[in-house]
């Protein structure tokens, strides 16, 4: 906690005298009050902290503020004797002798959980999911505005009817997809439920309350697809990486933060003697294992450096090129970095008859039903290609 006393040069009362204000700092939260001291502003000393020269009135404004800061300070060290959560506005509160609210609020809740949350970085979360927090918790705030002409929303009132509405927002007012209204109220919801944890909540309002997931359809390249992209040079360098680079990951699977720290230390010779891509995957946690296959290889010894692998380059840009390629080579689905994944799972390995369990595996999942979910109708599709060369057999 930290205690700043200033001076409103601006405010100037009949007297010429300028009001002190007092500002309370506590995790990056802040109050401010006035402390009813009235001074020359040509005597307030901002670095020291006091009123400058000695004098008899100078004196006691700066006893009075003395006394103001030991009065905080011992309010904020009664709080932290309580062991419980408290903010700024409960120190002020407690420092004025005034009851301390009981009652949390939503954005109270989200500062509690990222606060948190930053300091795992690194550890068991990264700046992306942290991130994602301070999104919503935006959202949630001019949610608040919009419906309730408020700053802050008290959880003791929250009920499913601010979600249901939080969610109509969303959509009609915001105007996101489903997948981003499902992501943001999937957010909302942990920290509703960090609330009921901590006992600031009794009922959890999303008890009745059902987050549609919404249905996504896997975009893929097929093998005749894949193999424009393959057989097509460009006259760009640069294209021509990124192109490279999508093929790479079309036969590995990886994702383009594992793509993109590929190092010659993650290449390792297999039980099999056969070279495999060793990779720990930040999303899931985990170490996994691809094999090398050999049109993969071929694209590594292409770039291959002292260093690194493959060139440097960010997403947004790799996606960027992305959408010229597919505009070159004549491929009418949106290329994304994701899809070079998805065409791995499905066309490379599904249509070629390799089991679930072991597209699973490879892809680095951490369950077999996030693969079963995603690529069931691939399943079906190719149980149907199947099912109609046996009927043409059996005819």
């Amino acid at each position: 906690m930290k205690i700043l006393f200033y001076i409103r040069r601006a405010k100037v009362n009949a007297n010429n005298l300028c009001p002190l204000t007092c500002r309370i700092t506590n995790e990056c939260q802040r109050k401010e009050f006035s402390t009813g001291i009235f001074m020359n502003p040509d005597y307030w000393n901002a670095s020291k902290q006091k009123a400058h020269p000695p004098n008899k009135e100078n004196t006691q404004i700066n006893t009075q503020l003395s006394l103001i800061k030991q009065e905080i300070n011992q309010a904020f060290l009664f709080l932290q004797v309580q062991e419980k959560d408290f903010d700024v506005d409960d120190i002020y509160r407690q420092y004025k002798g005034e009851n301390i609210k009981h009652e949390k609020s939503i954005m109270e809740v989200f500062h509690l959980h990222i606060t948190k949350q930053e300091k795992l970085i690194g550890i068991s979360t990264t700046k992306v999911s942290v991130a994602k927090f301070y999104q919503t918790q935006v959202h949630v705030k001019s949610f608040i505005k919009y419906k309730y002409n408020k700053s802050d929303y008290l959880l003791k009132d929250m009920t499913m009817a601010f979600i249901t509405e939080f969610e109509f927002y969303l959509k009609a007012e915001k105007q996101f997809k489903q997948n981003t209204v499902h992501k943001t109220i999937q957010r909302l919801k942990q920290i509703v439920k960090l609330a009921v944890g901590l006992d600031h909540l009794t009922k959890d309002p999303f008890l009745l309350y059902k987050n549609r997931k919404p249905k996504k359809q896997v975009v893929f390249l097929s093998k005749e697809e894949l193999e424009t992209l393959e057989t097509h040079q460009f006259a760009s360098e640069r294209l021509q990486q990124v192109a490279d680079m999508f093929i790479f990951c079309c036969y590995t699977g990886l994702a383009y933060t594992e793509m993109a720290n590929l190092k010659v230390s993650d290449i390792q010779t297999g039980y099999d003697s056969n070279k495999w891509i060793h990779i720990h995957r930040q999303k899931t946690k985990r170490d996994y294992d691809i094999p090398l296959l050999s049109k993969a290889e071929s694209i590594l010894n292409k770039y291959r450096t002292e260093t690194r692998l493959l060139p440097v380059i960010t997403n947004q840009k790799f996606n960027s090129y992305l959408k010229e390629i597919a505009d070159i080579v004549g491929i009418t689905k949106t290329l994304t970095h994701h899809i070079g994944r998805k065409t791995f799972a499905s066309t490379i390995l599904l249509y070629n008859d390799v089991p679930m369990e072991i597209v699973s595996e490879l892809l680095g999942h951490s369950e077999i039903g996030i693969t079963q979910q995603h690529y069931a109708k691939v399943v079906k599709k190719k149980i149907g290609e199947q099912m109609s060369k046996l009927n043409s057999k059996l005819k």
